[in-house]
């Protein structure tokens, strides 16, 4: 096929051993990624109300046509679905998602996909080279860690080569030859016991931690998926390609260290090549590394080999009880703590929360040698590289309170007893549905709008770059963000089709319970469940609204996502058609957690968000909550930490979200008049057999 897709999916059923093909002509007009992922599910699983260890569970590992091409950021993505574990009270049909080389990988072997079945009777992993599956026995692989995993595969499958020299796939590249490792994802020693702690993990950092897709893996006894590609992706319009390209190499150039928002890399698609660098600490030499393909390169590769393509909450899970231990850098023991968890394979959000929950227990004088909470860690050696050891074998062995804590973080407070009154307090950071608090629904609302009416936290960053990084760290270093609040207005409003309301960026402490938030919420939902969750453009650099070189400051979304969509596929999607598409993911998504029992007197927050104003320093960041408002008919930025959410408030927003969306405002339930608008008549017979269609 010469328009970036493969032409199939893999298909492998572990309880039957049988290996089949789909066409993906049969998906592609969800675009790939999560769009077919979701469909495929829909078709596939037969019971979508099992939990997320049974064997009628299905998972799905998709790539988009954009994979493995020469589109900047987006070549590395896979995006992970199924019924998950980690959620709490439910845990819902989710997905994650993680860079690195996979995706490509298997595009090169000529597959768009894998979505996998069943459950086998023995430990296995399954080996893809090129059209050659085979599912192989992983009884000696089971108990060893993610890097050991990969090692062994490497050598099994390269048939112990060493690296940089040519596999054994053919007489010569074309024929089948490659210098590369096969792309390996796997699952931490013995995950069936921490199932909704687990992560798959991928090369040295690369992991899908949220919903605990590698207690899937290890609930199917799949201990592994290695694939080795040696084939490549044809491109509908390649002069098409490299012009887009070239096109957007006005937003990407790097800047100077004397513009300060450019050096600290505070814009997605101009963010600093150099950035990760700077994140370690002093005398640590290192070099910045990033997923096939990608502009941003936000990993790094250090001389001590610790802490090697983590980023992010990899580290910061470890140093966000206490910065004035690391001062905020990656130290060595922060980088220890890193690899400790990618070694384990363990979610970092939800080790984030048990340290920002334990340093307050601590506090408290409850938990420790015969206290209320007994355990026997080593808390005195807290803030150092044994103690995230001893905390993550803790969870991996279910010894001490890892025991407790391997049933997942709200279910171990709940049998712990704590759940209410912690969730209450805020010393149990869990905003939404058992998630870990990322940004903070109090402020950057739209983040925790868009949480409570999906099924976690939604780790899109898409606003959060303008409406509460930019103006914050704008502010702390003492100069003017680039765009002013009206001007950011404009941009969101000219870029958030088909709504295009200025009012989107309202963060006023009456803005965020507006007609104009939901507007924004609806907005993020359909643009990511298409352009960032299908498409697969990279979270950390796109959407790109704002950009220190774009004409007047405007970045490249908009035009630059089905730019280089179109130039692989030779479609002509248009941007707003790429957000209706993501629209009708949206609404499929949706009646799957409805049949799982999802009504909006569930869609609440925790009660610390009602009760706690949010104060900095108490949940992940230390900065002020600086965020674009509309007060008294002038825009202007201006902080609003110390606010908490009113419940009464927030009930009649979630209204008008649905009657916005074409929901049943009672219920939270699509209509079949909404449904069958979007093409998904059966979805709606399905809600309807259910006795769980939306009422007109």
């Amino acid at each position: 096929m010469a328009n970036g897709y493969a032409g199939k999916i893999l298909k492998v059923d572990l309880s039957t051993k049988s290996i089949e093909e789909i066409p993906t002509e049969k998906y592609e007009s969800w675009g790939g990624g999560h769009g077919m992922g979701s469909a495929i599910f829909w078709d596939l699983c037969k019971d979508k109300t099992v939990k997320g260890d049974d064997p009628g569970n299905v998972i799905t590992l998709m790539t988009s046509p954009l994979s493995g091409t020469p589109a900047p950021s987006v070549a590395g993505r896979t995006e992970v679905q199924a019924i998950g574990l980690q959620g709490y009270p439910v845990g819902w049909y989710t997905r994650s998602n993680f860079g690195g080389r996979f995706s490509s990988h298997l595009k090169y072997a000529g597959w768009d996909g894998v979505v996998v079945l069943g459950k086998a009777d023995k430990p296995v992993w399954i080996n893809v080279v090129n059209d050659k599956v085979t599912i192989e026995d992983a009884t000696g692989l089971w108990g060893l860690d993610t890097r050991e995993t990969q090692e062994e595969i490497w050598a099994t499958v390269n048939d112990t080569a060493e690296v940089g020299d040519w596999r054994g796939l053919g007489t010569s590249r074309d024929a089948g030859r490659s210098t590369q490792r096969p792309a390996v994802v796997t699952i931490g020693p013995n995950a069936e016991k921490y199932m909704p702690m687990a992560s798959l993990v991928h090369d040295a950092g690369n992991g899908a931690g949220q919903g605990g897709m590698g207690g899937v893996f290890a609930s199917k006894n799949l201990k592994a998926i290695s694939v080795l590609g040696t084939g490549g992706v044809s491109i509908a319009d390649p002069n098409a390609l490299l012009a887009a390209r070239e096109w957007a190499y006005q937003f990407a150039y790097p800047g100077h260290a004397d513009e300060p928002m450019s050096a600290i890399g505070m814009f997605p698609f101009s963010a600093n090549p150099n950035s990760a660098v700077g994140n370690y600490a002093a005398g640590v030499s290192s070099r910045p590394q990033g997923c096939v393909g990608c502009i941003r390169t936000c990993r790094g590769r250090t001389s001590t080999g610790q802490g090697n393509e983590s980023n992010c909450l990899d580290f910061i899970w470890y140093d966000v009880h206490d910065k004035a231990v690391h001062g905020g850098k990656i130290t060595s023991a922060t980088a220890q703590a890193a690899d400790s968890l990618q070694r384990y394979g363990i979610n970092s959000f939800a080790m984030e929360a048990v340290m920002l929950w334990f340093a307050a227990l601590r506090k408290q004088g409850l938990i420790g040698p015969g206290r209320e909470i007994d355990s026997s860690l080593p808390f005195e050696a807290w803030g150092t590289a044994q103690f995230a050891e001893a905390l993550c074998n803790s969870v991996a062995t279910q010894t001490d309170v890892g025991a407790d804590l391997a049933l997942g973080v709200a279910q171990c407070a709940k049998k712990w007893g704590r759940l209410e009154k912690d969730l209450k307090s805020g010393i149990l950071p869990l905003q939404e549905w058992g998630y870990a608090h990322h940004y903070d629904a109090r402020t950057e609302v739209e983040w925790g709008y868009g949480s409570i009416m999906g099924e976690r936290d939604i780790n899109e960053h898409d606003f959060n770059w303008v409406v509460y990084w930019t103006p914050t760290i704008c502010g702390l270093y003492g100069v003017e963000p680039i765009v002013s609040a009206e001007r950011l207005s404009q941009i969101i409003a000219k870029k958030g089709a088909p709504y295009n309301d200025p009012m989107m960026a309202d963060y006023s402490d009456e803005g965020i319970y507006s007609e104009g938030m939901a507007k924004t919420v609806a907005y993020h939902r359909h643009y990511t469940r298409f352009w960032k969750e299908s498409t697969l453009y990279c979270d950390w650099a796109w959407a790109d609204f704002v950009n220190p070189y774009g004409p007047d400051y405007e970045g490249i979304t908009g035009e630059g996502e089905p730019k280089f969509f179109n130039a692989v596929t030779g479609k002509n999607l248009t941007y707003e058609e790429g957000i209706e598409i993501g629209r009708k993911i949206w609404n499929l998504d949706r009646a799957v957690w409805i049949l799982q029992g999802r009504h909006r007197d569930m869609e609440v927050f925790a009660d610390y968000n009602y009760e706690v104003g949010a104060v900095p320093g108490t949940t992940t960041y230390e900065a002020p909550y600086t965020v674009p408002v509309y007060e008294k008919g002038v825009w202007s930025y201006k902080s609003v930490a110390g606010r908490k959410l009113d419940r009464q408030k927030v009930e009649d927003w979630k209204t008008k979200f649905y009657a916005l969306e074409g929901w049943d405002t009672s219920s939270g339930w699509p209509t079949r008049a909404t449904l069958e608008e979007l093409g998904l008549g059966n979805v709606a017979d399905a809600l309807e057999q259910a006795g769980k269609l939306g009422a007109a």
